[in-house]
């Protein structure tokens, strides 16, 4: 017997795009605790699992991801492509069920934690933030260095009538990312433009 001969054909999925609160509503509607992330094209690019829900901010998880750069874009970020597991092993409809087993057998276990999911759905996104371009550009510079462990010193901000620039050298894509993250969570921030670049060792 081969996968074709076993699979569920009808399979909810997400895109990369969509929001993390999107993903999560969709596993609570459909009782599911993890669905693939597939691309405009068709092709699989990761998967979302209750999981990788359980170091959001919504929860209240902010420590644990604190003076990580990858950590605080898993935890704060609003899309499911900075959410989802990417590394994943795919099996096409030919494979032989031996096989598969095989592949499932690293598998070590699935917690379900349905009532996070709740919790994330139904987070408030923070407003605390003052307005203004000059109190933007504070909070983004507070909380790149005490949430996401970057070091600001590197880069050059910018903030004109909400639009964040930033420019300068990160350490990795990770940092990247959490550059991006931290000025999309700020309140007044209508659009962030990113210009780094990475330095050298």
């Amino acid at each position: 017997m081969r996968a074709k001969d076993v699979m569920t054909a009808k399979v909810v999925t997400v895109s990369p795009d969509h929001s993390v609160r999107h993903a999560a509503r969709i596993m609570l509607d459909h009782r599911i605790s993890g669905m693939p992330v597939v691309d405009d094209g068709g092709r699989v690019v990761g998967i979302v699992s209750e999981g990788d829900f359980l170091r959001r901010s919504e929860l209240g998880a902010t420590a644990l991801s604190s003076g990580e750069a990858r950590g605080y874009v898993k935890g704060h970020s609003w899309k499911v492509a900075d959410l989802m597991t990417s590394d994943v092993v795919v099996a096409d409809e030919e494979t032989p069920i031996e096989r598969i087993a095989v592949l499932m057998q690293r598998l070590v276990g699935v917690v379900s934690r349905a009532d996070l999911l709740r919790a994330v759905v139904a987070a408030k996104f923070d407003d605390a933030t003052a307005a203004g371009d000059d109190a933007i550009r504070r909070s983004i510079l507070t909380r790149l260095r005490e949430d996401a462990g970057v070091n600001g010193d590197a880069l050059t901000l910018t903030v004109s009538d909400g639009l964040v620039h930033f420019s300068g050298a990160v350490r990795s894509q990770s940092e990247r990312d959490a550059v991006r993250v931290v000025a999309e969570g700020v309140r007044g921030v209508k659009g962030v433009y990113d210009h780094l670049y990475f330095a050298h060792p």
